[in-house]
């Protein structure tokens, strides 16, 4: 038999390794949510009606307070689908606004007429 490493005899500690660390928590699936509505929502807002944007926000919302307190991982998800949420929601509410101030219909004519001619000119 062989003898017993140097400074383990009766009486000492052993050294024993720490139990392994817990795995991760997974991270939100309402902030993955909220940041896959944003992307869809940025990229076709118009032929959706803002809808995606939305979904985002409200998500976004309910994702930052689960993950502002570290509760999971993923802030930084949710906080990019508000931010991609908010980019589509806040001019398009703009707009809206716009168009129900000016309620003749010529001057929200001219008016389209002016944004449409404005984007004819920068692409061309």
């Amino acid at each position: 038999m062989h003898p017993p490493p140097a400074g383990y005899g009766e009486g000492e500690w052993h050294h024993v390794p720490p139990p392994p660390p817990h795995p991760p928590a997974p991270t939100s699936g309402t902030a993955v949510a909220s940041l896959v509505f944003g992307v869809l929502g940025l990229v076709g807002s118009w032929c959706l009606f803002g809808v995606p944007s939305i979904i985002a926000i409200i998500l976004g919302h309910v994702a930052t307070s689960k993950t502002k307190r570290g509760l999971r991982p993923g802030h930084g998800l949710a906080v990019a689908g508000l931010i991609l949420g908010y980019i589509v929601v806040v001019p398009a509410l703009i707009v809206t606004l716009i168009i129900i101030a000016s309620s003749d219909a010529s001057s929200l004519a001219g008016w389209v007429n002016a944004v449409l001619s404005w984007l004819d000119s920068m692409l061309n």
